[in-house]
């Protein structure tokens, strides 16, 4: 059964625009370091699966993207770089703690930012719309999926 994803990226680390000019569209999704988030990557995120494409961090946070998961996971190189911002000393490459996946962006959108996420009724419930919610990796339902993909990103 496929599934749905919304996956935050700073536009100053990956856009939608560099994964488009990456070869095949394709970019590793590294630095997660959450482990809620690692956990989605590593239990639950299949190839195939859709995934929304979200600049945070910006002038203008919100999906920019329509994107899907273009592999498995695999260790975060970026953890054993003592010269990575994601360098995680208690890492060791015998029990690595953070991995990474895949991604291919399919296409780039309109932004569509959180006000306008927050004025659909429907989309209530979404979980990068709760309040506190900090993670980098969120699953989407199908209805949202539907409603954002379907009608919200088409105006």
């Amino acid at each position: 059964m496929r599934q749905y994803w919304l996956m935050k990226s700073e536009p100053d680390e990956c856009s939608i625009d560099d994964a488009l000019a990456a070869p095949v569209a394709t970019v590793s999704w590294t630095g997660v370091r959450n482990y809620q988030a690692r956990n989605f990557m590593r239990d639950a995120m299949q190839v195939g699966d859709g995934v929304l494409f979200y600049h945070s961090s910006c002038a203008q946070p919100g999906v920019v993207g329509i994107a899907r998961v273009a592999s498995g996971t695999r260790p975060d190189p970026t953890q054993f770089d003592a010269a990575s911002p994601y360098f995680d000393a208690a890492s060791k490459p015998d029990d690595p703690r953070w991995l990474l996946l895949d991604v291919q962006a399919l296409r780039k959108t309109r932004v569509l930012g959180l006000p306008e996420l927050r004025a659909a009724p429907s989309l209530a419930e979404m979980v990068v719309l709760r309040r506190g919610n900090r993670l980098s990796i969120t699953p989407v339902t199908t209805a949202e999926w539907a409603l954002i993909d379907g009608t919200l990103l088409s105006r």
